[in-house]
């Protein structure tokens, strides 16, 4: 069994992903454009997601678990028609979704995944 960790882009307080045991672990992504609503921040956000799974040499059919983290619950419908529209129908995820207070006010997403390499 491979016991080498693979850190990607790492700085002083993260990496964008950790790949240890061929499972893939993204940090907490939010979108390049904040001012963006909530819909456009997710399309950012899921283009992210797909980069950095092909670096790995993965896709969004190898997802294990995501948790989606919006600023406010009642706008989660524009968060969820980005992800109805990108995620892989017949293999989805276990996700969850939480209310949260982001790093900033105008960052109204965050997704953090897991991934079979």
């Amino acid at each position: 069994m491979n016991q080498d960790i693979v850190r990607y882009d790492p700085d002083q307080r993260l990496s964008d992903m950790v790949e240890h045991n061929g499972v893939l672990y993204l940090a907490g992504q939010v979108g390049t454009d904040l001012t963006a609503g909530m819909k456009g921040q997710t399309e950012s956000i899921l283009r992210q997601i797909d980069a950095l799974l092909a670096r790995a040499g993965s896709d969004k059919s190898r997802l294990l678990s995501a948790i989606v983290f919006v600023s406010d619950m009642r706008l989660k419908q524009h968060m969820d028609d980005a992800w109805i529209a990108w995620v892989d129908a017949r293999n989805p995820p276990a996700r969850a979704t939480v209310g949260a207070l982001l790093g900033s006010a105008d960052t109204l997403v965050e997704i953090m995944c897991v991934a079979a390499k």
